[in-house]
């Protein structure tokens, strides 16, 4: 996929992304603290089944598991040398499963390293960055998506980072409150002006509160974005049982009349985080009216 065709696409209308990956593969018996990378690899027939269940729901690109497959991640696994073969079978995996049914995202993730909060400088990111880019470009990813990041400095990196290895076309979303700020810096309007200039081709957010919390967030974005608007909420905000689960409660139906809002607001690229399920992107695409 090149920019010019991602934008032909938003052209069209609204575009639909998939819902959760990490609560559903929990969900199908993944254990916690594990390595999501690994275990999907181990079990693939998982991934086929949910990514599968999404494309019939109506997703047109779906993310491949590949959120945490960076060198400074997987060194919590002893895994950091890894980086290239596992970018590479995961997309593989997304690929046999979902075929040319949908456009595949090659996913990265903050590090959650960064100074000051952290021990990296930005030319340390760059290089963690440019090595997973180019594995998941040359594992043949439709187009990179850098998603929950923190804040607007490290979303900076994986651009500058992608830029100097591809010309896939990448989509930005951070982590952000339902005032509109980042974790670690930056805010809602921040983020589209600064990302949507050094080449992003579509700003955001995901995870973090559920979509009826956002509404105001999205208009902020809306009013100073030249590229589509991507919201992925979580269902809602969780609730943690007796076992320490977590647990979203906004069903499908609740969750897409609250994305519908988001959508008149000015979203233009729309899925779901956290606690979200195909039957919540089905929901979410009868209302967008497909």
């Amino acid at each position: 996929m090149r920019r010019e065709d991602f934008f032909a696409l938003a052209e069209k209308g609204v575009i639909l992304l998939d819902g959760a990956t990490g609560s559903n593969l929990i969900k199908a018996g993944m254990p916690r603290g594990v390595s999501t990378e690994q275990w999907v690899l181990e079990h693939p027939r998982v991934l086929w089944q949910l990514q599968r269940e999404y494309v019939e729901a109506g997703s047109q690109i779906i993310y491949a598991p590949t959120f945490s497959a960076n060198r400074s991640s997987l060194r919590n696994f002893g895994m950091e040398e890894q980086v290239e073969r596992l970018n590479k079978e995961l997309v593989q995996i997304c690929r046999e499963g979902v075929g040319d049914s949908a456009y595949i995202a090659g996913d990265l993730t903050t590090t959650g390293r960064m100074e000051p909060q952290g021990d990296l400088t930005y030319d340390q990111l760059l290089d963690i960055y440019r090595e997973q880019a180019e594995s998941l470009a040359r594992a043949g990813v439709d187009l990179l998506v850098a998603e929950t990041m923190l804040n607007v400095d490290e979303t900076m990196a994986v651009l500058d980072a992608a830029a100097s290895v591809c010309d896939l076309p990448v989509m930005c979303s951070l982590t952000l409150e339902a005032d509109g700020s980042a974790l670690y810096g930056g805010n809602a309007v921040e983020a589209v002006t600064t990302l949507q200039e050094m080449g992003a081709c579509a700003v955001g957010l995901n995870c973090s509160v559920g979509p009826d919390q956002l509404e105001a967030v999205v208009a902020s974005m809306k009013r100073v974005a030249k590229v589509p608007v991507i919201t992925k909420p979580n269902a809602g905000m969780p609730v943690i049982n007796d076992k320490g689960e977590a647990v979203y409660d906004m069903d499908a139906a609740r969750f897409a009349a609250s994305m519908r809002r988001l959508i008149d607001a000015g979203a233009g690229v729309v899925g779901g985080c956290c606690g979200t399920t195909p039957e919540h992107i089905r929901e979410l695409r009868r209302v967008i009216g497909r």
